[in-house]
């Protein structure tokens, strides 16, 4: 964690890779696959993806979707 004592334990941050902006990712994310993350704050603006992991969010195949999702994207 980044900040550990903010930290929440339903909430992943994951580091951005080097050269990849920000929202044109999080607007394909939303746009072709329904998938909504969100953006870093504050320090962390433009460095990291805040993706939940809460209720029905929570299941491996929830996951995996979005995982996969962005592979296709950030290739």
């Amino acid at each position: 964690s980044y900040i550990p004592k903010r930290s929440l334990h339903s909430l992943n941050c994951i580091g951005i890779p080097q050269g990849t902006e920000d929202a044109p990712v999080r607007k394909r994310l939303l746009e072709d696959y329904g998938i909504e993350i969100g953006a870093g704050l504050g320090v962390m603006a433009g460095k990291a993806w805040r993706i939940g992991l809460m209720g029905q969010g929570a299941t491996t195949r929830n996951v995996d979707l979005v995982l996969a999702a962005l592979r296709t994207i950030l290739r």
